[in-house]
């Protein structure tokens, strides 16, 4: 009788096709774990007759080795095909774009305080940002000994010859400045 299950899982273990890497690793266990079929077989080698023994061992060791062999050739089968699956990559195709980073506080603000102030009906007016000192200073009443004018405190720009003096533009009031000599009132206008 224990012949019969030998033989029975022989041609089980030989017909065995795994679907998958976990079919594989139940067969695995089924078979060769602590608690497995060859473990139980092995010690019920002691309760086959003496005369048996060797015919018992013979047949145990070809199931040990059908198993082995259908677990080498099946490990074997998947890694191959798992190195084929990435050997398929195209390499030569471009590759995911990746964020560059995000936006700057400030620039998040700015953004929203444009969008409150759209919504209420004022527009967004920009101006250059190299200003000449008419737009700078005078047109806003900024008498030369003012202290905004000094060295200091303003960025001046060497010019060329017969040109007006050019300085980095100190505020947003140029721009007020521009937008009302191009806009007829009411103007509604913000300078960020």
């Amino acid at each position: 009788m224990i012949f019969d299950l030998v033989k029975t899982h022989l041609k089980e273990a030989e017909s065995f096709l795994p679907k998958g890497k976990e079919d594989l690793e139940q067969f695995r266990l089924r078979f060769q774990s602590k608690k497995g079929i060859l473990t139980d077989l092995f010690a019920r080698l002691k309760e086959v007759e003496p005369e048996k023994r060797k015919e018992f061992g013979q047949l145990l060791n070809s199931l040990k080795q059908a198993v082995a062999s259908k677990l080498e050739e099946h490990s074997a089968a998947f890694e191959q095909e798992q190195q084929q699956s990435t050997n398929n990559q195209d390499f030569t195709l471009p590759g995911e774009p990746m964020p560059l980073g995000s936006h700057h506080p400030i620039s998040m603000v700015r953004s929203q305080i444009i969008q409150i102030f759209s919504r209420i009906g004022f527009n967004v007016s920009d101006g250059p940002e190299i200003e000449d000192d008419w737009h700078n200073f005078t047109a806003l009443n900024i008498p030369e000994s003012h202290p905004a004018r000094a060295m200091h405190d303003t960025f001046y720009l060497q010019a060329a010859d017969g040109e007006e003096a050019k300085v980095l533009r100190t505020h947003t009031s140029p721009v007020q400045i521009r937008t009302m000599m191009n806009q007829k009132p009411p103007i509604r206008i913000i300078a960020p």
